[in-house]
């Protein structure tokens, strides 16, 4: 097998596209980012990253708050306009019917299937173009309508998920198999 070299690359597949949400100047704003996964568990846990020059990140760091939206396949256009222009420049808080949980400082988004409303517990500059911030999870909210068996339910969600090469955004397949179920057979491979 001759595998090609390509450097140091982001290439993983697929990436979750969420609309992070702060107050800014007194103002809500929003900006769409694909920079963002599972911190740890215990206590819930989740980082973002995002662009030191964006205006949603002075909000985060001033206010301490944020949250984290998953937008569904159809809020597609205004996802990705809200990712290509700066809360400096447009006001991006009318474009949805707004909503504030316990923190009352992190605007979060009504059509969004999902919302989860954060306390910044630290952030980090490596050095690059992005500071990765830490956000503990305070709430979570969705709609009955998206859940199976009181959960989250990836198929009536639809969330976007993104590609970072080539610019696209994709809507998630099908379902495999349960996880942690489909490995077993390996249990006793010292058997074999």
């Amino acid at each position: 097998m001759k595998k090609r070299t390509f450097g140091p690359q982001l290439f993983i597949y697929p990436m979750p596209v969420v609309i992070v949400g702060a107050i800014v100047n007194e103002k809500p704003n929003f900006n769409t980012i694909a920079y963002c996964g599972v911190a740890q568990s215990q206590p819930p846990m989740l980082a973002i990253s995002m662009d030191k020059r964006r205006y949603t990140i002075t909000g985060i760091k001033e206010n301490r708050t944020f949250s984290v939206n998953i937008p569904s396949v159809e809020m597609l256009e205004p996802t990705d306009y809200i990712g290509t222009c700066s809360g400096r420049d447009v006001d991006k808080s009318g474009l949805f019917n707004l909503f504030y949980g316990k923190l009352k400082t992190a605007p979060m988004i009504e059509e969004c299937p999902v919302n989860i409303e954060c306390e910044l517990a630290d952030y980090m500059d490596f050095g690059g173009k992005n500071d990765l911030l830490i956000g503990r999870i305070v709430e979570t909210y969705a709609e009955n309508k998206y859940l199976t068996d009181e959960y989250p339910d990836i198929e009536k969600i639809r969330p976007i998920v993104f590609t970072r090469q080539d610019h696209k955004y994709w809507e998630t397949g099908r379902f495999l198999t349960e996880a942690y179920k489909t490995g077993k057979k390996y249990n006793n491979l010292e058997d074999r």
